[in-house]
């Protein structure tokens, strides 16, 4: 997550507002490989692209959204848990198409790179608030 600076100090949703941002900085990345793969990319890419990929490739955003606005611990919990399954999702889908060499690899290094990181994040602040759920119940 993105340091805070001194001015920032009071305002916790700093980080949140920077995943917002990158969240839906990603989505939109899909939205242009899906359609990339729609105007140039082989039958089985647009099938995977458009079946598969742009609905978890933007459910990422969505979902964190969502997780953002939860009212209980168990529920950013939960939320989060969607948030991290479609961020593995889409590695997946990314995976697939380059190692089955429907889309070369150049093509979609950056986006397959920004979906494991976004899974790594995803998934230490559903660990995260789970141990703090755990702590607080002890």
């Amino acid at each position: 997550m993105t340091k805070m600076s001194k001015n920032d100090e009071n305002d916790k949703n700093v980080p949140e507002k920077d995943l917002k941002k990158r969240t839906k900085a990603f989505a939109i990345r899909i939205i242009k490989l899906v359609q990339y793969l729609n105007e140039h990319g082989p039958a089985a890419a647009k099938i995977l692209g458009n079946a598969q990929l742009l609905r978890s490739g933007t459910g990422i955003a969505s979902n964190y959204r969502a997780a953002c606005r939860c009212k209980s611990g168990k529920d950013f919990i939960s939320k989060m848990g969607t948030v991290v399954e479609e961020a593995d999702e889409t590695q997946l889908w990314l995976e697939l198409l380059s190692e089955s060499g429907l889309v070369k690899s150049d093509l979609i290094k950056d986006l397959l790179q920004e979906a494991t990181e976004l899974t790594a994040i995803m998934t230490s602040s559903r660990n995260t608030a789970i141990k703090n759920q755990r702590n607080q119940k002890d």
